[in-house]
């Protein structure tokens, strides 16, 4: 199936969003969020490395982590994100996004990764801070 448009019209996107919050919080009693997925999927692969240091961290005293719903809805993220680019036909690879290489110029991949890395650390800490 092919998209007429390219894109996704953002007010139905944006209203389908939030029928799946009201639907999570309806449903599972419980408000959806990404970052505790995250963290969970972190302690899941430490544990590959060492069970016993995960258990005796403060974070993972109250739940061992384990894939549950939220879990799963962040997989559901990057599939539908990945469906709704295939179908749309505007799914691309590239290190460098144009909007990037406009500013920085087309051979920024390093700094365009660090950024990006930080960017993400700053996000994510600002998540776990508002115990999201």
């Amino acid at each position: 199936m092919k998209l007429d448009k390219g894109a996704w019209n953002p007010y139905l996107a944006g209203a389908l969003s939030g029928l799946v919050g009201i639907f999570s919080v309806w449903f599972a009693g419980q408000y959806f969020g990404a970052s505790t997925s995250f963290v969970r999927t972190a302690g899941m692969i430490e544990q590959l490395f060492g069970a016993e240091r995960v258990a005796q961290m403060s974070y993972y005293a109250k739940t061992t982590p384990h894939i549950d719903w939220q879990w799963m809805f962040v997989v559901g993220i990057f599939l539908g994100s990945l469906i709704a680019a295939l179908t749309s036909g505007s799914f691309k690879l590239q290190a460098v996004p144009d909007m990037w290489a406009k500013r920085f110029g087309k051979h920024s991949v390093s700094r365009r990764a660090i950024t990006a890395f930080i960017g993400g650390i700053v996000a994510m800490f600002g998540a776990r801070m508002a115990d999201g």
